[in-house]
């Protein structure tokens, strides 16, 4: 084991100089260590702005999917804006029944016409001299005698 000696330096100007030669060979030991280090920080330089980029497109391309197929994505907004299209239409739809309905209970209520002809339809009323003709229901179909149909 070697072990280095210890000097003491006794003037002022010693003490410079020993700075100065030892501050050159820090420097020198800098520029040799920054030469070997240089090709290896160029490729991790190179690498790192691979991976960036690597990952930047990995991020949009998530992101894309995310906004077409997610949760909450086109696709998912496509169907339920046509189901709300089809739920508005059978709302109005059913609006316009209620209309109807409610017009015919005025009627009902309140117009002799109305009320005469309900009366007439359904419970087959006639005034007198009137003959009412009223057509059989049509026969219900017998099952077919052989099993082809329900084939």
């Amino acid at each position: 084991m070697k072990v280095r000696q210890i000097r003491v330096l006794t003037g002022r100007q010693e003490r410079v100089k020993s700075l100065a030669r030892g501050a050159d060979n820090a420097e020198a030991w800098a520029v040799r260590v920054r030469d070997r280090a240089q090709p290896f920080m160029e490729q991790l330089l190179a690498l790192r702005t691979r991976l960036a980029t690597i990952a930047v497109a990995l991020l949009a391309i998530w992101l894309m999917v995310h906004v077409v197929f997610g949760a909450n994505g086109m696709v998912i907004y496509r169907s339920k804006r046509s189901e709300y299209r089809a739920l508005e239409k059978e709302i109005n739809q059913l609006h316009k029944e209620n209309d109807d309905y409610t017009k015919q209970v005025n009627q009902l209520k309140s117009d002799p016409k109305r009320i005469e002809k309900e009366a007439r339809e359904q419970f087959h009323y006639a005034r007198p001299g009137e003959v009412i003709y009223v057509s059989p229901e049509a026969p219900a179909m017998p099952p077919p005698s052989n099993r082809s149909a329900s084939k």
